[in-house]
């Protein structure tokens, strides 16, 4: 499979961040009407990056928790809602001194542009009815790649397959990628590198033309990482979570899916073995198999790949303390 890669640069706003690292972190406070409310956020990230929401509150009344809060992070570009998540709880323990601590990711697109954006918190707090307000958000600039890719007789016929075999598989990957289980919370923490390489044939977020072997094209986005690894490199899990998928798929060879928190999944594709069941729980590190070929590929790589709420996000992100587990909230 041959590709043709130049730098392409995408404006999306004024403010840029550094690559590979996620904004530094904002802090914000907000009075309700019967709780104190701190949040940390990133108040600028780039397309394809997230925006991690971390609230704590504390309700002013010194009596047992009876009642959850319910809440939601809404993206809004020229105040229209283009995007939301749910938030989910983290530290349950909070709960005995009349606090709760709650996590958001809501997904940026790397087809987003330079634009009015904002955040809306909406929330039920302890029984309250429900209260909002609004935080400030700013998309930066990010460069991504462009790539021309020829395939083959062998990996056109993958490419174009519309058998409802390969129907079936896609439709089966979304359903598993759409779940969004708040309770499912495996892990916060930093992810790792699934392989220990840091050579890297194709970026997350190229733009891809295909050339099939008929003189036909297409055109798609990059949803992951290509780590240009020889077949049988030890492959293994970003962080911890539960195994959602582990089969041959069509297009994506041998394949591992994990869950990791509500609406976030890795993706290990292309892989020679693998060592895992559905079902099963590994720790970050863990071995998922070894990497190979298999699928739509002509030669041995990992294709790595990170969903949230079903948009594609970069991997890099994630490798930061995405979630503020080292940085002090109040």
């Amino acid at each position: 499979m041959k590709k043709y890669i130049k730098t392409i640069t995408a404006v999306f706003a004024a403010f840029c961040v550094f690559l590979f690292s996620a904004a530094a972190a904002t802090q914000s406070s907000f009075e309700g009407s019967n709780c104190a409310i701190n949040l940390t956020y990133n108040e600028s990230a780039a397309p394809g990056d997230a925006i991690i929401i971390r609230m704590t509150l504390k309700s002013r009344e010194h009596r047992k928790v009876t009642q959850d809060t319910i809440a939601m992070a809404e993206l809004l570009k020229k105040k229209k809602k283009i995007d939301s998540s749910l938030f989910f709880f983290i530290n349950p323990k909070a709960k005995r001194q009349n606090t709760q601590e709650l996590l958001a990711y809501v997904p940026l697109s790397s087809w987003l542009g330079n634009d009015e954006y904002a955040l809306k918190i909406i929330y039920t707090a302890f029984g309250s009815d429900p209260e909002e307000f609004i935080l400030p958000f700013t998309l930066s600039e990010k460069q991504f790649s462009e790539e021309i890719v020829e395939l083959d007789g062998q990996n056109t016929e993958i490419k174009t397959d519309t058998t409802p075999a390969h129907v079936a598989q896609i439709e089966k990957l979304n359903t598993i990628l759409e779940t969004v289980e708040p309770s499912d919370v495996y892990s916060t923490k930093s992810f790792i590198s699934p392989v220990n390489s840091t050579r890297r044939t194709s970026d997350f977020g190229s733009r891809r033309t295909y050339k099939y072997v008929s003189g036909k094209t297409s055109s798609t986005i990059h949803y992951g990482i290509d780590f240009g690894v020889p077949e049988g490199t030890v492959v293994s899990a970003c962080g911890d979570g539960r195994i959602v998928m582990a089969e041959n798929r069509i297009s994506t060879g041998l394949s591992v899916v994990i869950e990791h928190a509500p609406g976030l999944y890795s993706l290990y594709y292309h892989l020679h073995s693998l060592n895992v069941k559905e079902g099963q729980f590994v720790k970050q590190g863990d071995k998922l198999g070894l990497s190979g070929s298999t699928g739509l590929a002509t030669g041995p790589h990992l294709h790595w790949e990170l969903r949230l709420n079903m948009c594609a996000v970069s991997p890099d992100f994630f490798m930061t303390d995405y979630a503020y587990t080292k940085q002090s909230v109040n």
